[in-house]
């Protein structure tokens, strides 16, 4: 329960992803986003990236974060000898981003969908479930093709997908709540089972420096893809698929893995001897 909490009258109204209607997500969140996702552990995430991408001959040179937020993993694998650039759609995440220290990192505020770069790259890496967030196969597919664009010849992409053990039995049709001093955070969320479509709505009370809270609201949506469906998209978009793996212990995919990591490499591109 929210005690004692005076709401301004403002309300902002964010909806996110949902039938051709792409706006800017976060808006009212991104103030509060580190604060309600400290108990994730981007280190372990970092560390294991790492470890991938060095299995790949990769130990350093350009690396691009697509979905970078506030810009937590772009500056961990700054802080772990790469050139990053982050990208996001969402002025405000960036924002916040460019207010920590900067590590030498370039944000660059785009839809993933239609990201350009200014030459290519070593790896990409997305994680956070940002590739959910593609509700469409022919978004996803676009995603890929631009990857494998500005992918040096043989670079990598890894990226994290939440999967249906995880929106059907962990989130399902239920109310997750959270209070802070700085403020509160109600997520409502709805998982449809044969639309695969996970829907969220967030209403957020941020703490001003009145002592009055004002009240922001954002729906989200999230599309669950199969492993299979995945493989198609990237081999349709030219890419080759290399590898899955379970999120949390790295073995192979389950029928309970509720998050994986999936590998391809650029294909099409010769290198230069």
């Amino acid at each position: 329960m929210i005690k004692s909490m005076v709401v301004m009258d403002r309300m902002d109204r964010i909806f996110c992803c949902r039938e051709g209607r792409i706006m800017e997500a976060y808006t009212g969140f991104a103030e509060v986003y580190d604060l309600f996702m400290e108990d994730v552990p981007y280190e372990v995430w970092k560390e294991f990236l790492v470890e991938m991408l060095q299995k790949q001959g990769i130990m350093e040179g350009l690396v691009c974060e697509l979905g970078c937020g506030t810009g937590k993993m772009t500056r961990l694998l700054a802080q772990s000898g790469y050139d990053m650039i982050g990208i996001d759609v969402s002025q405000e995440m960036l924002s916040i981003a460019r207010e920590q220290e900067s590590e030498g990192i370039l944000y660059l505020a785009q839809d993933m969908r239609q990201f350009e770069l200014y030459g290519t790259v070593r790896a990409v890496v997305s994680i956070c479930d940002s590739m959910n967030y593609l509700l469409e196969e022919a978004e996803l597919e676009q995603v890929f093709r631009l990857v494998n664009n500005y992918l040096d010849p043989d670079g990598i992409f890894i990226f994290d997908l939440n999967m249906d053990y995880k929106f059907r039995e962990r989130m399902g049709t239920q109310t997750f709540s959270e209070h802070r001093e700085e403020g509160s955070l109600i997520w409502d969320n709805y998982y449809d089972e044969e639309e695969k479509i996970n829907e969220y709505a967030l209403t957020i009370f941020l703490r001003q420096k009145s002592g009055l809270y004002r009240k922001y609201e954002e729906i989200h949506y999230e599309r669950c893809y199969e492993l299979s469906e995945i493989m198609r998209l990237l081999k349709q978009a030219g890419m080759e698929f290399v590898s899955a793996c379970d999120g949390e212990d790295h073995g192979p995919v389950r029928e309970d893995s509720e998050r994986i990591y999936v590998l391809a490499r650029q294909h099409g591109k010769k290198i230069r001897v």
